[in-house]
């Protein structure tokens, strides 16, 4: 059963910033080289959310694979990578946070729980690429969150980490407490959510989120109140359509209007009535440049969010 609550007073101010924004956009950026991510229009993408009303912005930094969209030393580190071989020179997070920082867009990072496991070569440098995570795995892995966290400081308001496990990969409390701490000395304020994948109903699935991963595959989940187990509500889940209409899974960063925009407002809005907050997953080009899906961002900007919100 969820304990669902308002809060207590440090749980509201320390969320209080997510839920005021009421709802952002998530994008998957994985390219297929570092040096693609160079092609990205950060001034473009800043403008486009703005003018659609999002209120703050989510990115991936990797998912799976060895190519990051910022340069790590602990990564290359490790891996034994010369810089740029596998972090972009380009650190995009940054240019980012400038680019979103005049329009009053707030800026969120996609992190994973289980690194470049599908490259053989860097997974098994960080000691992992199948099976279950452990300690040295995750000690390593947080080193890298940490450059990060450090470097950007209250830049980034907070970390959504993906594949946090605890059945498939093992995870617990204790483990997921070392990329916690790593976040929070970049910025005691940021926020963290780690994801245990899709359930039925969304709540905290740890001892240790500020706010709950949310995952879903589509927008029908609405929260009781602002906080579940001691999390604040937030919801994720991908506009795009899925190849297969079988396959619900495979609707993230895929093109295509899953809701028309009478329905997101409708959702958006009872889920803000009650405390929550939404994220929607868009389509992004990988292959350079910066290109949307217009359907969806038509979609997204007739729901009549006002981009001085």
């Amino acid at each position: 059963m969820i304990h669902w609550n308002n809060g207590a007073p440090a749980q509201r101010a320390l969320t209080g910033r997510l839920q005021q924004k009421k709802w952002g956009v998530f994008n998957h950026y994985l390219p297929a080289s570092p040096d693609l991510v160079g092609t990205i229009g950060t001034d473009a993408i800043a403008q486009t959310l703005y003018e659609i009303g999002a209120g703050y912005y989510v990115i991936t930094m990797m998912q799976g694979r060895a190519v990051l969209n910022a340069p790590n030393e602990a990564f290359d580190r490790i891996t034994g990578h010369a810089p740029g071989g596998a972090c972009a020179k380009r650190d995009l997070i940054a240019d980012l946070y400038e680019s979103l920082r005049p329009y009053g867009i707030d800026l969120y990072v996609y992190y994973t729980g289980d690194g470049p496991y599908r490259d053989q070569r860097e997974g098994e440098a960080f000691g992992f690429t199948k099976g279950h995570v452990d300690r040295p795995f995750v000690e390593k892995w947080a080193n890298v969150l940490e450059e990060y966290a450090l470097r950007y400081g209250d830049k980034v308001c907070g970390w959504w980490i993906d594949g946090c496990y605890k059945k498939a990969l093992g995870y617990d409390d204790g483990l997921l407490r070392l990329y916690y701490d790593a976040v929070k000395r970049g910025n005691p304020n940021a926020i963290v959510a780690f994801n245990d994948g899709v359930k039925k109903l969304i709540t905290r699935e740890d001892g240790l989120s500020d706010f709950t991963a949310g995952e879903q595959v589509d927008f029908t989940v609405l929260p009781e109140a602002r906080f579940a187990d001691g999390a604040q509500w937030h919801a994720l889940a991908p506009l795009g359509l899925s190849p297969d209409p079988k396959n619900h899974w495979d609707a993230w960063c895929k093109p295509g209007v899953k809701r028309d925009s009478e329905y997101l407002r409708s959702y958006i809005d009872e889920v803000n009535r009650n405390g929550g907050v939404v994220t929607i997953d868009i389509w992004m080009d990988w292959a350079g440049g910066t290109r949307f899906d217009p359907a969806q961002l038509e979609a997204l900007r007739g729901m009549g969010f006002s981009p001085a919100q």
